[in-house]
């Protein structure tokens, strides 16, 4: 590794008599955000090594990525929230921020949350919309959006830009406005302050449309990817097995083969490919049947997983009482990670079946956070 620029100035070294490269790319890279955060406040060489862009990066490319939950929670008679991530092998919740009223998950990369106010994928105010680096506590509003639905966000690798993309609406006369017709989809650069860049109406349009509604896109390979969740009908039928992707170099979207399930299924990020997990009744099998694309380029899925959920364990103990439920998978290591939420509690399960911990109670929000400390110029600009 390169010398840092206090050893090459003739500065004190970081670290008593040891090499300034052991201390910067051995010792301090290898500290969690938290620590590194409070290292800076030690020393003002420790501040200025751990300052640098190529310092922040290597760290960031050092920290795993953890599942984000969400709770709420009254202290008074104010609502909070705290954003939490789980660390799967001390089987613990860490809470990294908490605001001072709820918050909807629209995106999620390279440690940035897209946060609204709203309870519903609509079109975004000044006020309702939000960036924020949850570790660092940097936050920021891209400003008024209207007549759009907010589809993801993600970075642009030729530009380095970060960017949503949206999906414009017909917006009626009413007594206080105009009409507009925006129908088809946008980009829109943050912090560009320049408006939506229509980008098309994509070929697949009412396809593409109803697989939105399973929410929050995985992003792999500089692409977007959708799975529908719920199928209402049986015409609905030939899109069951069916991706939606949106390319973000081309801007164009496309479809990819999935398995074909009999039942609710979610797709989620399992180690750099594509995971679908289907559950069926939690009063019937209760099996969750875990689907991993082992081919991308082929678009070939396997089985790796069933698993038998330990329904009657988890019903029998204090944390867990009779109520509603949901299921979420994760992934860390290789391996899937199976969380129920149950009554009061969530439900920490390995692909054997096995309950491994009880945790707090909590909303998932089906994506996966790397700490990061990496500053963004559009905190500035926007």
């Amino acid at each position: 590794q390169p010398a840092t620029m206090a050893a090459a100035a003739g500065a004190a070294p970081l670290l008593g008599e040891l090499p300034d490269a052991i201390v910067l790319w051995e010792i301090l890279v290898r500290l969690d955000p938290k620590s590194i955060l409070r290292c800076r406040a030690v020393r003002r060489g420790w501040r200025s090594a751990t300052s640098t862009r190529g310092f922040l990066l290597a760290h960031h490319a050092r920290q795993p990525a953890l599942s984000i939950f969400s709770h709420c929670k009254y202290i008074g008679s104010d609502r909070k929230q705290d954003i939490l991530l789980l660390d799967h092998q001390a089987a613990q919740l860490h809470t990294v921020v908490r605001f001072d009223h709820p918050y909807q998950l629209e995106g999620c990369c390279d440690g940035l949350l897209l946060l609204s106010t709203r309870h519903s994928i609509l079109n975004a105010s000044r006020a309702g919309l939000s960036v924020c680096n949850p570790t660092t506590r940097e936050m920021a509003s891209p400003g008024l959006l209207l007549d759009f639905n907010i589809l993801g966000m993600y970075p642009h690798r030729p530009t380095g830009e970060y960017r949503l993309l949206l999906q414009g609406r017909k917006h009626e006369t009413t007594q206080w406005d105009t009409p507009s017709d925006r129908t088809g989809f946008y980009v829109l650069a943050l912090g560009s302050h320049q408006p939506p860049r229509h980008v098309g109406c994509g070929s697949e349009t009412k396809l593409v449309s109803a697989i939105f509604e399973s929410g929050v896109p995985v992003r792999l390979r500089d692409c977007l990817h959708w799975y529908r969740v719920f199928y209402r009908n049986l015409s609905e039928e030939d899109t069951r097995s069916k991706l939606v992707v949106f390319d973000t170099i081309a801007e164009s979207f496309r479809q990819m083969r999935a398995p074909l399930v009999p039942t609710k299924s979610c797709i989620f990020e399992m180690d750099d490919t594509l995971g679908i997990y289907t559950c069926n009744s939690m009063t019937t099998g209760q099996v969750v049947d875990i689907w991993v694309l082992h081919n991308y380029e082929s678009e070939a899925w396997d089985l790796k997983y069933r698993v038998r959920l330990p329904i009657a364990q988890i019903r029998g103990r204090p944390e867990g009482p009779a109520g509603g439920w949901f299921l979420d998978v994760a992934s860390g290591d290789g391996n899937a990670l199976l969380l129920v939420c149950f009554g009061r509690s969530m439900f920490y399960i390995d692909t054997d079946g096995k309950l491994v911990a009880t945790l707090r109670s909590c909303h998932s929000w089906d994506q996966r956070l790397k700490q990061t400390l990496v500053p963004h110029d559009f905190f500035a600009a926007l």
